[in-house]
């Protein structure tokens, strides 16, 4: 993948951030984009209440995930790195 192609990607995720944050600061959580991997995965931290809020891995598979997946369709994932997401 490009250097170019990467970008691109990044900020689609953004974007694709972007739109939920605003749900997110209104419960005082946040979230941020910690990386996009070489194979595409694309890593994410939540931040705030959304740490350790019971609704976490709801959020995060409702919300966010499918957000950037809708996005950034041709990623292969979207990883939190500081909970783990219970499928």
């Amino acid at each position: 993948m490009t250097q170019e192609n990467k970008q691109d990607i990044r900020e689609r995720a953004l974007t694709a951030l972007e739109q939920i944050r605003p749900f997110l600061v209104e419960d005082g959580g946040d979230i941020d984009l910690v990386e996009i991997t070489d194979d595409l995965i694309v890593r994410v931290e939540l931040k705030g209440t959304c740490t350790n809020c019971t609704m976490n891995t709801m959020t995060f598979k409702a919300g966010v995930k499918d957000a950037i997946m809708k996005a950034v369709p041709e990623i292969n994932g979207v990883e939190a790195v500081n909970f783990a997401v219970q499928e």
